[in-house]
């Protein structure tokens, strides 16, 4: 058999900030390596301290903290294999996302990040300088090896110059957060440079952090990014082995079961999962509580927890006023119970109508209109947080992006918690993401197989049920209509010209994007939830709060 050089990729999941945590995470990996007859491991981006750091990298104890962490494991590793980091690097008064290779007890190279993106959720030229060579080459058993860092590979400059210098493989390691259309924008981009012939690794990330999600799905690949090899796979943690042999000077690639994953709903759900049940084990939350409505928002929300935490974990509260249906009733609890988790019925009508009296000489002589729906939000939110603070639970809230977009959700009412697992989600993609899990039992999930979702949860008309008869669509257009314009006017930046010429109506177009910018000040005050598209409410989009521009 042909001698080669194994590689072992560490698909990890670090905690921004936990530099001790990641350190022991690296150690145990090392340890693994060596045991598996490793030569070099490769850890992801900005590993030691955590991705992404965000403002924690102008903290100069926190910086230097993370480079001696790195310093200390390159000590503890002379007989260990050599292995590539990712850390902060300051240095002469310059801030660097830089990869450190280390071997033999000390650092021998190490590259700093070229390409600093700044669009989206990224902010790196704010927070680092930009390397100073386009090319580090580091060898190992005889092979060249380039370096790179996630942004680097999205344009040609950093491939053609390690090529150029000598590089026979480029190793990647990556910060790269999942979104639906990222596997489309890696292949898109990285086959620009593909035509170099150079076999690389790509080494990813895998977890939640805050409003991002990290698919992980490193893989590696002689040629171009359709023929990747996955290697741990995605939304998962774990190491895989990968040998480049010395003879080819290609890797060795599996013919099967190297697949990544399928895109599509499947993915989708499991980046709610993730993020959902990092955020809450990662600031240590012995579990949620949420309102159960018996709508559809509330249940799918309820569904990810529970397939997140497990349903010991999930504690779901209905909380029912005069105008509650007893269909809602019904659902809410044969929901729960479908879960697996535990169900409580708090009935907020005396609150209401306690602050009914309290009221009384200020509201005489005036008609009931939003002010009292939203008392009953309020109402709600004020007992989900209490049994938060009593038990520790931390609230999750249920609002969907169309309700986010328009502002048809209640400021201290239902959009009160500490995480929103929809938030990113329009309705009409929850009721396919509903029945996608009724049919479906994702991978990694602690819920039970089967309907999970009350079919009736889906099919009835949705209502914040806080006056008679209330409907949705009293006061929005239907559905698939409203997310429509509202994927032109917040994904697409569109014109409300285009928006028009696929059949709406200026006046509600128009109407809708009045909506969307009044409400920007309740996004602002919103919990943080996982980004899934290609433009999230918080990070991505960041428009001002007083704002008179409309589109005419």
């Amino acid at each position: 058999m042909a001698d080669t050089l194994k590689i072992l990729v560490a698909q990890l999941n670090p905690i921004v900030g936990d530099i001790d945590g990641n350190l022991e995470k690296a150690r145990a990996t090392l340890k693994e390596g060596a045991e598996k007859g490793a030569d070099l491991v490769v850890f992801a981006e900005m590993f030691m301290l955590g991705y992404p750091p965000e403002d924690l990298v102008l903290k100069p104890s926190a910086v230097e903290d993370s480079m001696n962490a790195v310093r200390q494991l390159a000590e503890e590793s002379a007989d260990l294999p050599a292995f590539v980091t990712g850390s902060p690097w300051a240095e002469d008064g310059a801030l660097y996302n830089s990869a450190v290779y280390c071997a033999g007890g000390v650092i021998e190279a190490r590259y700093d990040k070229q390409e600093l993106p700044n669009y989206g959720v990224f902010d790196e030229q704010r927070l680092f300088t930009k390397g100073k060579s386009p090319a580090v080459i580091i060898n190992l058993k005889g092979v060249k090896i380039g370096l790179a860092i996630c942004e680097d590979v999205w344009f040609d400059r950093v491939p053609n110059a390690a090529r150029a210098a000598g590089a026979e493989m480029l190793i990647i390691p990556n910060g790269s957060p999942w979104r639906r259309s990222i596997h489309k924008e890696r292949a898109e981009a990285f086959d620009r440079w593909s035509r170099l012939g150079m076999p690389y690794l790509f080494v990813n990330q895998v977890g939640g952090q805050d409003e991002l999600v990290f698919d992980g799905a490193s893989y590696a690949t002689n040629t171009t990014h359709a023929e990747r090899c996955g290697l741990v796979g995605q939304f998962v943690s774990g190491t895989e082995m990968v040998e480049f042999d010395l003879e080819e000077r290609k890797f060795v690639l599996k013919d099967e079961g190297c697949r990544l994953d399928h895109d599509g709903w499947h993915m989708e759900y499991r980046a709610a999962m993730l993020a959902l049940g990092d955020y809450v084990n990662k600031n240590k939350f012995p579990g949620v509580v949420l309102g159960m409505s018996g709508g559809i928002d509330s249940a799918l929300t309820a569904a990810i927890a529970v397939d997140a935490l497990g349903p010991d974990r999930v504690w779901c509260v209905m909380l029912p006023s005069k105008y509650t249906s007893s269909d809602s009733l019904e659902d809410a609890k044969a929901c729960a119970k479908a879960l697996g988790a535990r169900y409580d019925i708090i009935n907020i009508r005396p609150g209401v109508d306690a602050l009914d009296e309290m009221l009384t000489e200020q509201f005489a002589e005036t008609q009931s209109d939003t002010t009292e729906e939203n008392i009953q939000s309020r109402l709600r939110a004020v007992t989900l947080m209490a049994l938060s603070n009593k038990f520790g639970h931390m609230v999750v809230t249920t609002g969907n992006k169309s309700e986010m977009a328009v502002g048809y959700a209640t400021l201290y009412g239902d959009m009160c918690g500490g995480y929103n697992a929809l938030k990113d989600f329009y309705k009409t993609e929850v009721f396919e993401l509903s029945r996608w899990r009724n049919l479906n039992h994702p991978d990694c999930a602690l819920g039970p197989k089967g309907e999970v979702i009350p079919e009736r949860i889906i099919t009835k008309p949705p209502s914040a049920e806080l006056r008679e008869d209330q409907k949705d669509e009293d006061s929005l257009p239907p559905y698939d209509q409203l997310d429509d314009i509202l994927r032109g006017l917040v994904d697409e930046e569109e014109d409300i010209r285009d928006i028009m010429a696929r059949g709406h109506e200026e006046a509600t177009v128009k109407r809708i994007e009045h909506l969307l910018y009044l409400a920007e000040y309740k996004r602002r005050q919103a919990p943080p939830g996982v980004k899934v598209g290609s433009k999230n409410f918080g990070r991505d989009r960041r428009y001002p709060i007083t704002n008179r521009f409309r589109d005419d």
